[in-house]
Formats: structure tokens, C-alpha cells, sequence
């Protein structure tokens, strides 16, 4: 296997598919229609607040076309940056566990098939989303072609949780999590920093919680406040304190350095549609930001995991 050669002082996505693969290997974002049972009264109504209507599918392919339609028109718009590179189908709008056994088996199966470069598929769902024929399945699915599933987390605070109307608890997701780790799936799980009511020391908090659970991998976000969400017509009526750049680079490094060394870090920060953000203005410049942790972590001589230690019984 090739091994990583980056500048990076923290463990890439990138530099993780490269040493798998040997080559560039792009996500190509995928709608496949399905909903979320924190929407239709399942879990709760409503969404969790920061949630856009398109499920945090923002840069998903157009629900209008079939799944293929939307693999093909994606890929080939990012082939002509990367022409030799493979591809993950990335099942990314709303809840993709969220749905009977058929229908997710031919979804998933279809994807696995849409070309020969296909080296695995990515699904994000929820915790309280994953009844154990869905789980027997992807784990059955992970002997064809590799499958990631993205954990919505958020937070490991209860409190926070009910805040953002996140409609499951902690128990619900570590109970998620123990599941799959039995399973050939990689667990990758995703955090947000700057939610209301969370300090520094909670948001780390939730960092070393994810240090005790077998996952593969985490996603680190700023909160955004989009239009037509319940957070950002609270925002509109009243706007409230939002992390400013400074202050997100300071704990994102912080967090990197608590951060389990083997976890690999599929991002540090994310990006919404410049017409659907409300606040805070910063995050669009998603490479600034990124730059700005790198430049952090090298003044103070830190990389990921150098204040992580293990527990011993």
C-alpha cells in the first residue's frame, strides 16, 4: 500500500484514500429521495434546527434525475480535474438508512455497480436509524465494495441535543456505534463546533468521548445558519454570538491534538451555498479556514493526537 506524504499534521481524508487506493478518489453526492424520521414525527417534527430542507444535501445531485443520472453528471464534471481518479457514491441528503430493506438494497447495490472505479460508498444516516437487517445487509455489502457510514452526532451533550431538537440521546448513538463496530463498516461521525450553549471545554469534551468508541473517522463543522431553518429564523429575529474565525481555529487544533491518532479526519470545517447562509460569513472561505489550522498547528509544533493518551485498566 502507498503510504501518505503530505504537510498535513493531522491524518486526511485524502492522504487516508490515497494510501488505500493508490490514487485520487473523489465522493460524488448523491440524493436518493428518502427522509428523516426526526422530520415525519418518527423521532420528532421539524428537523434538527440547523438542518436545510434538502437534509444537508446542499451540493447533492438533483433529486429530478435517477441516482445513475446523478452519479454520471457529477462524475464527469469532477473527471476533468482528476481523469484518472475512483469514486465513492455518496448517499448524502437527509436519513439513507431511513427506509425498508429493499429499497435500500437496491439503491446501494446499484451504486456499487455504476462503474468499474467505484471503490466504496459512503451513507449518511442516523443512529436511531439502523434496524439489524439494515446493519446484517451493509455489513454483507462491505465483502463487495467498501461502505462508510456517517454518524450524525453533533454533540455528546444531551443538553445540546435537545437544544437542536437532535431527537435521539448519547445512549442511542454509543449503542449505534457498538453495533457496527461488529460489522466490516467504517464508522465516521460528525461533530459541530459553535453549537448555542456549548463552550470550548464541551466541544473538546466531545472529541475525547469519540476517543473511547471503535470509529474509523470524524468530520469536523462551524455551525452555519441557513435561511429557511428554524435556527436562522430564530437568528433573523435575533441575531446571537457565533464563533468567530479565530476562535474555531483555536478549538479545532485543540481538538486535533486530543484527537485519537488512527481517526482519520475527513474534514475540519465545511461550506454552505453562499445564498443559504445567513452567518457566519467566514466559514465560505473554506480554504482560509483550513489554512489557518495548518498554520496554528505548525506554530505550535502540534499534530494530531499529541495530547491524546490512552487509558490503561
Amino acid at each position: 500500500m502507498t503510504q501518505p506524504h503530505t504537510h498535513k499534521r493531522y491524518l486526511t481524508l485524502n492522504d487516508h484514500l490515497r494510501a488505500r487506493y493508490g490514487r485520487k478518489v473523489f465522493k460524488v453526492p448523491l440524493d436518493a429521495g428518502f427522509t428523516c424520521p426526526n422530520k415525519d414525527g418518527t423521532a420528532g417534527t421539524g428537523g434538527c434546527v440547523f438542518c436545510s430542507p434538502s437534509g444537508s444535501g446542499d451540493y447533492a445531485g438533483d433529486q429530478a434525475l435517477t441516482l445513475r443520472e446523478q452519479f454520471d453528471t457529477i462524475r464527469e464534471r469532477l473527471h476533468d480535474k482528476w481523469p484518472d481518479a475512483a469514486y465513492i457514491p455518496y448517499f448524502q441528503a437527509n436519513t439513507n438508512t431511513y427506509a425498508d430493506l429493499d429499497t435500500l438494497r437496491a439503491c446501494f447495490d446499484q451504486a456499487a455497480g455504476f462503474h468499474p472505479d467505484v471503490v466504496a460508498i459512503a451513507i449518511a444516516t442516523r443512529p436511531d436509524a439502523l434496524e439489524n437487517d439494515v446493519i446484517d445487509y451493509l455489513d454483507s455489502l462491505s465483502n463487495r465494495v467498501d461502505v462508510t457510514l456517517e454518524l450524525g452526532l453533533q454533540s455528546m451533550h444531551d443538553e445540546t441535543g435537545q437544544r437542536i431538537n437532535r431527537g435521539h440521546d448519547l445512549n442511542t448513538f454509543d449503542a449505534a456505534v457498538m453495533r457496527l463496530a461488529k460489522t466490516g463498516v467504517e464508522i465516521v461521525v460528525h461533530i459541530i463546533n459553535g453549537l448555542p450553549g456549548e463552550t470550548p471545554a464541551m466541544m473538546l469534551d466531545t472529541i475525547k468521548h469519540l476517543n473511547t468508541l471503535p470509529i474509523h473517522g470524524v468530520k469536523i463543522h462551524m455551525l452555519h445558519v441557513m435561511k429557511r431553518t428554524a435556527l436562522g429564523e430564530d437568528y433573523e429575529k435575533e441575531p446571537f454570538p457565533l464563533l468567530v474565525l479565530p476562535a474555531y481555529v483555536d478549538i479545532v487544533v485543540e481538538q486535533l491534538r486530543y484527537l485519537r491518532p488512527d481517526i482519520v479526519v475527513h474534514r475540519v470545517t465545511g461550506d454552505s451555498p453562499k445564498e443559504a447562509l445567513l452567518a457566519p460569513a467566514w466559514t465560505l472561505k473554506k480554504f482560509v479556514v483550513m489554512n489557518e489550522i495548518d498554520k496554528r498547528l505548525r506554530a505550535l509544533d502540534a499534530r494530531q493526537g499529541d495530547c491524546y493518551k490512552k487509558k490503561t485498566d
